[in-house]
């Protein structure tokens, strides 16, 4: 016969296993997903559209981007096989403008040469929605992508296609009519969609490099005006690319190469000099330079006013990300007026367009912070 057993004995209890204790976390539990794995995929998609828009300047720089005139975003990923091939493509680019205005008498080695830089430039575009899709579609089918985040990853690969698309866009502004180049306009589209795609997965990966919970409670001291300082700093930045763009689209920085002056004057001579006159601020190279270096002085005086207010944060990493991206602000201003007197050569004019990549994730680094400042243990006064 058994004991006695207590009243308070749950019934069965002899049977049950003991009841774990409660465990802490449990608000990412069943959704945090991979985080620092899609992390580090979304770092190398970052390096790969860094590089991306680096081969492109050079694609420019070289004059070699019409030098495939067709878009053939599959069977284009093979190269001419042979001699004849070589031949046929080389017979559509002598069709073009480009070579009857520029190039004319090119012979087919030197038409090679910049046939590979474009060749070169698609077809990293290629590879790079290529690691996209097996990063994402893995992810996927492992079930390893955050609740909330497979739309937004989704969305990425959205923008890497019509990044395709806008890209055979202004290649197609430059094959008719007495163009010798891409319209400046669809220029400033395609490397501004490129900032954009870049500034996203900047973002996802400060996302990314923090815990839900952490990133909810550091929500709660958001620092709200600096996070308006940082999100007006980033948008003046994002004009000032597109306005750099415009300049690179028509080699404006190669016209006026004095500074401060513009050929001696405050302001360049024939500023309004193409009819009709809304054309001057796309075509004339004076007007789109002035453009630039006006922009470029007032985002400098926003950038001043953006570190005085952000040095004040009470949490130190957030301060300290306001002085890093003026730093880079002003190594940005200081390059730029060297590219001009020495009148744009090739590696000043990329490394000018990599360390606007390196201001543009700064800003949005102290943007982020401002929106999630990092906790600190002793809060500064």
């Amino acid at each position: 016969m058994s004991g006695k057993r207590s009243i308070f004995e749950e019934v069965g209890g002899a049977d049950k296993p003991t009841k774990e204790a409660p465990r802490g976390g449990m608000i990412d539990a069943g959704k945090r997903g991979a985080r620092r794995g899609i992390r580090a995929w979304l770092v190398v998609l970052f390096t790969l559209v860094v590089l991306m828009i680096a081969v492109g300047g050079l694609t420019r720089l070289t004059d070699s981007g019409l030098s495939i005139t067709e878009w053939k975003p599959v069977t284009g990923a093979l190269p001419p096989m042979s001699e004849t091939v070589w031949v046929e493509e080389f017979e559509k680019y002598r069709a073009i403008p480009q070579y009857e205005l520029l190039n004319k008498g090119m012979s087919l080695a030197e038409f090679k040469a910049i046939y590979w830089w474009e060749w070169g430039h698609r077809q990293l575009g290629r590879f790079i929605g290529l690691v996209w899709f097996l990063g994402f579609v893995g992810f996927l089918i492992a079930r390893r992508i955050p609740v909330g985040w497979s739309g937004r990853l989704l969305g990425l690969g959205a923008l890497g296609g019509a990044q395709g698309a806008i890209g055979w866009w202004m290649v197609s502004s430059g094959l008719e009519g007495e163009m010798i180049a891409v319209a400046s306009y669809r220029l400033a589209t395609h490397l501004g969609l490129a900032f954009v795609i870049l500034g996203v997965i900047a973002w996802f990966v400060f996302l990314l490099g923090r815990e839900e919970r952490e990133l909810m409670q550091a929500r709660r001291g958001r620092e709200g005006r600096l996070f308006g300082l940082a999100t007006g700093w980033m948008h003046f930045a994002f004009l000032q690319i597109i306005l750099g763009a415009l300049v690179a689209g028509i080699d404006a920085g190669r016209t006026f190469t004095d500074w401060p002056l513009m050929a001696g004057g405050i302001l360049p001579p024939d500023m309004m000099g193409i009819e009709p006159a809304w054309r001057n601020f796309f075509e004339n190279p004076g007007t789109v330079q002035f453009i630039h270096r006006l922009s470029g002085y007032l985002l400098f005086a926003y950038g001043v006013f953006a570190w005085l207010k952000g040095r004040r944060s009470a949490n130190e990493a957030t301060a300290r990300a306001f002085a890093t991206a003026f730093a880079a602000l002003v190594a940005q201003v200081v390059l730029g007026v060297v590219t001009v007197l020495y009148i744009a050569p090739w590696h000043l004019a990329i490394a000018h367009q990599l360390l606007a990549v390196v201001v543009w994730v700064l800003i949005l680094r102290a943007r982020f912070l401002g929106q999630y400042p990092l906790a600190q243990s002793i809060r500064r006064g």
